[in-house]
């Protein structure tokens, strides 16, 4: 009996008895103001399945501020310190990574396309040292264009932002404009992946007033969602997005990931793989479901009706 007992024990407990505390490192390509909430939640759902911070893992973060041309130096920056996993956020600091290290584990977060973009061979069949989670964003952007009509009925002008260092936000842009012209919008494109950028494209917008602002997907455009939120309510322009936070700030409607299973599913890959578990070993996990965002009080706002078909199939109503 005392032998099964031993083999029940988890593997986090043996770790503290034997070795110090896993290193886990993130690679993230936004702000750590941006990225809070995404790491909060990362952290207690390790918390909540018996790994404790400074016990069992030192979590050290490294913030490349919506500049990707410092993804290579912030990667060598880590590997070099020997962390037991990588997380990484976007399509630029999984693949800095890689080349970084073939060795050390990485854990995706919720990232665009990982088979088309090169950095794992299969969902069922990863290969190498990257694991983690897809997101359905090139799918479901163009959702995005039939949220925005239903609200919108009159909207014509309608800026996209997006950053130009992440590969899937160009191909999800190509989508979006093949998709807008059939349903009567003209789509304007900014860029947008540091504070300095979304200040300067402010002032385009401001000149252009459009009906509307879709924010593609990205982490680094999502770590800049509050304040494009808060510029959007201000300027009485809808901010449409696939990221709830952003709706939550202020913005008007969001159909995406659930930022919650982000951070639980990413800490089952890293509870996983610090449990011995390969990479290569790992399908990668695409999600379950979809959330639907709505902000009423954001809709009274800006006088925009709502339509009752729209609320009742919405998964959070804010009001």
């Amino acid at each position: 009996m005392a032998s099964a007992a031993c083999v029940l024990v988890s593997p986090f407990a043996a770790r503290a008895q034997r070795a110090a505390p896993a290193r886990v490192a993130f690679l993230a390509a936004g702000s750590k103001e941006g990225s809070l909430a995404l790491v909060d939640e990362f952290k207690r759902a390790l918390t909540e399945s018996g790994m404790l911070e400074g016990k069992d893992y030192i979590f050290e973060s490294y913030w490349a501020e919506g500049d990707y041309s410092r993804f290579p130096s912030l990667a060598r920056e880590l590997v070099a310190k020997q962390p037991q996993v990588i997380l990484g956020n976007t399509i630029a600091a999984v693949q800095a990574a890689q080349r970084a290290t073939t060795v050390i584990p990485i854990v995706m977060m919720g990232i665009n396309d990982p088979v088309g973009t090169g950095i794992v061979a299969s969902l069922a069949r990863p290969g190498g040292n990257t694991t983690g989670l897809a997101t359905l964003n090139q799918d479901s952007a163009t959702k995005l264009l039939q949220y925005l009509r239903a609200l919108l009925p009159q909207a014509a002008d309608v800026v996209v932002v997006h950053n130009p260092g992440n590969p899937s936000n160009l191909a999800m842009l190509r989508v979006l404009r093949d998709q807008s012209g059939p349903i009567g919008l003209s789509l304007r494109s900014f860029e947008v992946s540091t504070p300095a950028m979304l200040d300067a494209a402010f002032v385009a917008i401001l000149v252009r007033k459009p009906d509307a602002i879709l924010v593609i997907p990205d982490a680094a455009t999502s770590s800049l969602g509050k304040p494009i939120a808060a510029r959007g309510l201000e300027h009485r322009i809808p901010v449409i997005s696939a990221t709830a936070a952003i709706t939550a700030a202020g913005g008007l409607v969001s159909y995406g990931l659930p930022l919650g299973e982000i951070s639980r599913r990413t800490a089952y890959f890293v509870r996983k793989i610090l449990g011995g578990a390969l990479p290569a070993n790992l399908p990668v996990e695409q999600p379950t479901r979809l959330i639907l965002t709505v902000n009423l009080k954001t809709a009274r706002a800006l006088g925009i009706t709502v339509p009752d078909t729209l609320l009742a199939t919405a998964d959070v109503v804010i009001e």
